[in-house]
């Protein structure tokens, strides 16, 4: 079997933050979502930070000390790193150090399954990591030798800027790539659009239980059943168990029907550019007709998990969107002994339901939510249609829940819930 890295972890407590020991046990839940075993935890409390070496001078020997101690492979920071400190901190430790956005930067390499996601992490990475080549090249030119004039660079220089361009040059071409994918991706957008079914979109903090109640839905509402587990995607208790965007249509037993997607989960301090490389794939998000914010009610920091996704959904223009509040997991917290879960699952109150997506305890409930919201603008009739109207008929096959069809002598009998404004249109073709 072969062995874990070893990883300890560093936080700085900036003008003592009430996040900060939120923020530090979910580094530890990165380094293990990158499968490594954390042998300890090291904290200091600052009014500002090193610009140097980001941790006051004296802690970093004491941690280079406890490094040895504890035979830690690397040492993984609990925020960004500027080139500088990063730099630093590795001659001084004298092992490999990371910082949050590396880890979080590493798991989505790692998982990502698309070629629409791939490229993303890559352009992310790439673009992370474009910063941090600089200083090397004054070692390398030193290493490397020269005449010395100014016209004359060294060889680490001349290396440092090639790996650069080459860098720059990459980034180009996945971005070029990128567009194309998003053609694609907005050509079979346009096609929902125009086919009318309604958009929910599951957001929410990584491992809230997304991926889990999109498979409840299809283990409930597809009646294929060999079909079941292709339509599945991956659901594990860990950090962005999933980051491809999936989009499924579920079939209800009153005939209606919607677009159910699943995206990547938000995190607090997610970097930039990360965010901006996964632009494309969260513009699903803007296009929906209402939001399920998905929310594990067992963690006891679930506020600020709504916090961080309410700014992050201000980011990419989604927050008018109407929104129901999946309170999750509450099995789990009555279990752990919360007083404040309600008495009797599934609860409902205004515009959230309190459930457990993995007990199969509330899904008919929140579809019932959901149908009262996305098709509040809906109505049940019956039109007969003439024959010479076929157009009409493929219209509402395609932009209604027909119910029913019956040809008749003087045309096509359709009972279905359209629209109210289709209805008023066509009102003609209404029958008792």
């Amino acid at each position: 079997m072969e062995e874990r890295t070893k990883a300890l972890l560093v936080g700085v407590n900036l003008n003592n933050d009430p996040e900060f020991e939120t923020a530090l046990k979910e580094l530890e839940s990165l380094a293990e979502a990158c499968d490594m075993e954390v042998v300890g935890v090291e904290t200091q409390n600052v009014s500002q930070i090193n610009t140097g070496v980001y941790v006051g001078t004296g802690r970093v020997e004491e941690i280079k000390a406890v490094v040895h101690m504890l035979e830690a492979d690397v040492v993984i920071f609990d925020n960004t790193l500027s080139p500088m400190q990063l730099r630093n901190l590795k001659d001084i430790i004298e092992r490999p150090v990371f910082d949050r956005t590396h880890l979080i930067l590493q798991i989505f390499s790692s998982r990502a399954r698309t070629r629409e996601a791939q490229i993303q992490v890559e352009t992310a990475r790439l673009q992370y990591e474009l910063p941090r080549l600089t200083g090397m090249g004054e070692i390398l030119s030193r290493q490397g030798g020269g005449s010395g004039g100014l016209s004359n660079k060294g060889a680490g220089e001349k290396k440092l800027e090639l790996d650069k361009r080459k860098i720059r040059h990459r980034i180009s071409e996945l971005k070029k790539e990128l567009r194309e994918v998003e053609k694609n991706r907005e050509t079979q957008r346009k096609r929902r659009l125009v086919q009318g079914i309604p958009q929910v979109a599951l957001v929410g903090y990584t491992n809230a239980g997304k991926s889990t109640l999109l498979n409840a839905f299809i283990d409930k509402y597809e009646e294929n059943e060999e079909k079941k587990e292709d339509r599945k995607v991956m659901a594990k208790n860990m950090l962005f168990a999933t980051l491809d965007t999936t989009v499924r249509k579920i079939h209800l037993p009153d005939k209606r029907e919607f677009l159910l997607s699943d995206t990547v989960g938000f995190i607090s301090k997610l970097p930039h550019n990360l965010v901006e490389a996964f632009h494309s794939t969260l513009e699903e998000v803007k296009y929906a007709n209402l939001l399920l914010e998905v929310v594990d009610y067992s963690d006891e920091h679930y506020m600020e998990h709504m916090e961080v996704t309410r700014e992050t959904l201000k980011e990419l223009g989604a927050n008018e969107i109407p929104c129901i509040h999946v309170f999750n997991k509450c099995d789990i917290a009555k279990a752990n002994g919360r007083e404040d879960v309600p008495a009797e699952l599934p609860h409902i109150g205004k515009d959230c339901i309190y459930m457990a997506a993995g007990q199969n305890i509330g899904l008919e409930e929140l579809v019932q939510l959901i149908s009262e919201r996305i098709y509040e603008d809906y109505v049940d009739c019956t039109m007969l249609i003439p024959y010479t109207e076929g157009a009409l008929v493929s219209y509402f096959n395609e932009n209604a829940t027909v119910k029913a069809t019956e040809y008749e002598a003087e045309g096509t009998k359709i009972t279905m819930s359209c629209l109210l404004k289709d209805l008023k249109k066509y009102k003609q073709y209404v029958v008792l």
